[in-house]
């Protein structure tokens, strides 16, 4: 069976698990980016996003997002198929939920309903690990997400939460990272929560939203009730498990790691910004244009109270972010690192360059000489995932590796006792 075959029996049985939940706009989406329906262009972006590339500025949406509903965007999907199309999509759609059995045995995974205030049923664990689509609910909300499942090592393992930005999904994310396969090579689960487009119109985690940023609270009450339920489905080690994002993946980590100090033995934020630096989309936008108020300044940020950048979270912390990002500015990362409690620390720096771009790696360590934070300032480098693969969106390949650098830093720390 050829790739494209694979790759067009797997979209079909996405298509028909998105229409056996309901979610008729989506799955006519899908369906319509896999026959190539004009309007589209190949990656399911509409006209309006077609120059959107690897490099381009992820939109921000505020509250007035979650307005739209997945009916509207149905009636707006279907208005651009021509009527004898619609008819063959329609016939297509009718052939899927009869081959649904048939297809879930062909790609395995991603068709079943999820339980009830929990995981979905798991897969059978195959060598070289696999990628499988699950469901998360509890009372702090629901969403999808996908887990890489590592071929079978002995003994507990770590888990790495990773956080896409906005407009990109899990799938998009992973490429684009390369993180699957280097936790194969480490025998590390890897999950991808996937931001729901009822919650934000781009796809972007709501980082800016006080509802979304404390314990048990929203977003963030999800992903950590989302790794807990892992955690009793799978040998995790707990003392072992770890969070990063960009962008707005980025933000939302910071926010969630605050939250959860007790469950993240480590932080890892790419051009992103600092926990509770906005409480609203007026202060999102003023934080990414010019970086939150206080940001090197301990104790300087007015109006956060408990979520100031300036709160310590001693969570061990990497940061990466470029120079010459026009979407996050790079002041942000110097919050981040306030947060990290930098200036109870010693820094050593070293340069170096990586492709295209030269870069500054300063690694912060304790009285111990252990090494609690690390940051990556890259020359040239602008918003995306450095050292990233051109198969996924937002990254730039000629940079210093991020991937392999934050996997290399997690693994070096853990929580005592393996709380969580």
């Amino acid at each position: 069976m050829t790739d494209r075959h694979n790759a067009f029996l797997s979209d079909m049985a996405e298509a028909t698990r998105l229409t056996q939940s309901g979610r008729l706009g989506e799955a006519t989406a899908l369906i319509q980016r896999r026959l190539g329906v004009p309007g589209r262009s190949p990656d399911g972006a509409s006209p309006a996003d077609a120059s959107a590339g690897p490099h381009a500025v992820p939109r921000l949406e505020g509250p007035a997002a979650r307005l739209g509903t997945e009916a509207a965007a149905a009636t707006a999907h279907e208005a651009l198929i021509p009527e004898r199309l619609r008819e063959n999509i329609d016939q297509m759609m009718q052939g899927l939920r009869t081959l649904a059995p048939s297809l879930r045995g062909l790609v395995g995974g991603g068709l079943h309903a999820p339980k009830p205030g929990g995981l979905e049923p798991e897969g059978v664990e195959t060598e070289g690990g696999q990628f499988v689509e699950r469901s998360f609910s509890n009372a702090a909300g629901a969403r999808d997400y996908k887990l890489f499942i590592p071929s079978p090592r002995s003994g507990p393992r770590p888990l790495l939460v990773m956080l896409h930005g906005c407009t990109q999904s899990p799938d998009d994310f992973a490429a684009g990272t390369r993180m699957n396969a280097l936790a194969e090579e480490e025998g590390i689960y890897v999950v991808y929560p996937r931001q729901s487009s009822r919650a934000n119109a781009q796809r972007c985690w709501n980082w800016f939203e006080p509802g979304d940023q404390g314990r048990e609270m929203g977003e963030a009450g999800i992903v950590a009730g989302l790794v807990r339920a892992i955690c009793t489905e799978h040998p995790i080690d707990r003392s072992r498990i770890y969070i990063a994002g960009l962008s707005a993946g980025g933000a939302a980590a910071a926010n969630i790691a605050r939250a959860y100090p007790d469950l993240f033995a480590g932080l890892g934020v790419h051009s992103g910004l600092a926990a509770g630096c906005a409480r609203d989309l007026p202060s999102a936008l003023s934080a990414m244009r010019v970086g939150a108020p206080g940001a090197a300044e301990p104790g300087g940020a007015a109006g956060f109270g408990a979520g100031s950048v300036t709160q310590n979270l001693r969570v061990p912390t990497i940061v990466f972010h470029g120079e010459g990002d026009g979407t996050v500015h790079p002041r942000n990362a110097d919050a981040v690192l306030a947060q990290a409690g930098i200036d109870a620390l010693t820094p050593r720096r070293e340069r170096g360059s990586s492709g295209r771009h030269s870069y500054t790696r300063t690694r912060y360590a304790d009285e111990t000489g252990r090494v609690q934070v690390e940051a990556w300032s890259v020359q040239g480098a602008g918003h995306a995932w450095l050292g990233g693969s051109p198969e996924g969106s937002y990254t730039d390949p000629s940079g210093p590796d991020a991937s392999r650098a934050m996997l290399d830093f997690f693994l070096g720390h853990s929580l005592p006792g393996g709380r969580g």
